[in-house]
């Protein structure tokens, strides 16, 4: 009887149930037939507005990205980062990288990577300390002391003190060592006044001294067991040097692509402990070549980060990546005139071919804007003087000077005297430029009535004639460098076959020897200007040479090199001197 009722009572629930489903689900019908299906014919009406919603919202989110966007841009910005292999490509062969021996394009720049002065020049080409903190001159002009930084050490971790200072000094003046430096630093005592002192004592006083104290700085020790005569061809120099440089020593390789490719590559890693502050780029890699078109095939295939612009490299058509970097050399090109023989031992006849070409349409052919020079110094230099340039270019009068001078116009347009023509044997080395620079000297020299025989000579025989002064007139550049002394290509003595020889127009005069030797012993700027006025004059009056512009020296790289800043160089290798701060990387940097 329980289970009977049990049932019915379950069955009416069950039935209850059922009608609550069947009323709600005709409630849902009669809702979505009321609130959705009646609507839908309305919706015509209302897509305007649903658009312009749905719009408005893309438009705000389109906003915010942007502004989150702008806001990024404002608060980070690209900016060089430390890191990055940095390769670069050189003409030539690696052979000694201790910088008492470096000579070549490819010594000098390992030695500077891996070896430290005690002074080095800045971005401004000022000379600044390198291992040396400070310089001290006494009185007399004659005593210079240099104070090193504290806690030096060598690549190895070894203590680096004023007994390496010292040594380097010697090894040079040492002549069983056969450094090419010895001839500057013959009669200087080097002495060490404490571990962290050095005193360099001259004869005389000389403005220029500090800077010669530029040259790598070697250890002692790696030479101690070691004859001086045997220094050369150490292992040390080219297998495993140690300097006190911004970068040291990994790895060499040597491949011989063909009998006429050979290639060296020289792996440098940065030194934490030097003195100027740890480089920032991972890798410095020199890469030299034999060949000039396996170096340019490598740079324009980008297997390099830069290179030194061989003669004549045309840039591929189409390459818009490179980064030139072209500085104007504190050098000067001239035209030297031998005047010691022939037709240019007549001062008449010097001064018409200075009156008689053009130099600024020479540097015009150039096809590059660089700096006149027209005297021995540069503009900038202490003692130049703008009134003693040399003369105007004139053709008229320098025709008449030489009419004067009793040179006579003959057959076929060319002068003669007393039977002689007037004809000069000019050479240069056969690059790009001096082609140019020859086609408009010939023509300028040719209109005054000049016979001019031009030969162009491979660098082995350039050499020669040079050493032996085997010419009339002759194209080339000297490096003059920050301070003005001339000493070397101007004064009498440097004619003496026993002296470097590089007076290149063996000229000679009593007043430029007496103002050049009162120049360079002065080292208060104002006096030296007034000592060196009666050498400008001199030079002015004489014509030993022409003055034409100050080369370039081109560096081309295929990503901006930061860092990488400076305009005016010494010398080729001194693109090295702020190496430390080169940076090749960039990131996204979140301004402070």
């Amino acid at each position: 009887m329980k289970f009977r009722l049990f049932k019915l009572r379950l069955r009416r629930r069950f039935r209850h149930s059922q009608s609550q489903v069947s009323d709600i689900g005709t409630y849902a019908e009669v809702g979505l037939e009321r609130h959705l299906f009646r609507r839908l014919s309305n919706l015509g009406n209302v897509w305007r507005f649903i658009v312009a919603w749905i719009l408005l919202v893309v438009i705000l989110i389109a906003g915010m990205v942007l502004q989150i966007e702008h806001l990024g841009r404002y608060f980070q910005t690209m900016q060089p980062v430390a890191g990055g292999i940095y390769s670069e490509g050189i003409l030539g062969t690696f052979t000694n990288a201790n910088p008492i021996y470096a000579t070549s394009d490819v010594d000098n720049s390992v030695s500077r990577l891996v070896f430290a002065g005690l002074f080095t020049y800045d971005t401004s080409n000022q000379l600044v300390g390198d291992l040396a903190q400070k310089l001290d001159v006494d009185a007399t002009g004659t005593i210079y002391t240099v104070h090193l930084k504290p806690h030096l050490t060598w690549q190895d971790g070894s203590r680096l003190t004023a007994d390496d200072v010292v040594f380097t000094y010697h090894a040079i003046q040492n002549p069983d060592a056969q450094s090419p430096l010895a001839s500057s630093w013959q009669g200087i005592t080097i002495a060490k006044k404490d571990a962290y002192t050095v005193t360099f004592t001259l004869t005389n006083p000389l403005a220029s001294f500090p800077y010669s104290l530029t040259t790598g700085i070697i250890p002692s020790r790696a030479f101690a067991d070691l004859p001086a005569a045997s220094w050369r061809s150490a292992d040390f120099n080219s297998l495993q040097p140690i300097g006190a440089g911004p970068f040291k020593w990994d790895a060499l390789q040597v491949k011989r692509m063909s009998d006429d490719d050979k290639q060296i590559f020289i792996a440098l890693k940065p030194f934490a402990g030097y003195a100027r502050g740890e480089p920032k780029l991972a890798s410095f890699v020199v890469h030299a070549f034999s060949s000039q078109r396996a170096l340019t095939h490598t740079f324009d295939t980008h297997q390099l980060s830069s290179m030194i612009a061989p003669d004549g490299y045309q840039q591929r058509e189409g390459d818009k990546s490179l980064y030139p970097y072209d500085f104007v050399l504190t050098a000067a090109n001239m035209i030297f005139f031998n005047t010691s023989t022939g037709v240019l031992a007549d001062p008449q006849v010097r001064h018409a071919l200075v009156q008689g070409t053009d130099a600024s349409a020479l540097q015009g052919l150039l096809g590059y804007p660089t700096r006149a020079v027209r005297e021995p110094l540069l503009n900038g230099q202490v003692g130049y003087d703008p009134s003693l340039q040399q003369a105007p270019f004139d053709q008229v009068a320098a025709k008449v000077a030489l009419d004067k001078a009793g040179w006579v116009v003959g057959k076929g347009d060319l002068r003669f005297k007393d039977g002689k023509p007037l004809a000069v044997n000019l050479i240069a080395s056969d690059t790009r430029e001096h082609r140019k620079l020859f086609r408009g000297i010939q023509a300028d020299w040719r209109l005054l009535g000049m016979s001019v025989r031009a030969s162009l000579l491979r660098p082995d025989d350039f050499q020669n004639a040079l050493s032996s002064h085997n010419y009339d007139a002759v194209v080339y550049g000297i490096s003059l460098g920050v301070d003005p002394d001339v000493f070397v290509y101007w004064d009498s003595s440097q004619t003496d076959p026993r002296s470097t020889r590089l007076n290149l127009s063996l000229y000679k005069s009593a007043t430029a020897d007496a103002a050049l030797q009162a120049g360079r012993t002065r080292l208060d700027p104002t006096l030296r200007t007034i000592k060196y006025r009666p050498f400008l004059q001199a030079w002015q009056q004489d014509a030993p040479a022409m003055g034409l512009y100050q080369p370039r020296y081109v560096y081309l790289a295929h990503q901006k090199v930061y860092g990488l800043d400076a305009k005016t160089l010494n010398s080729g290798v001194d693109r090295l001197n702020n190496v430390q701060n080169w940076m090749i990387q960039t990131s996204e940097v979140t301004n402070p």
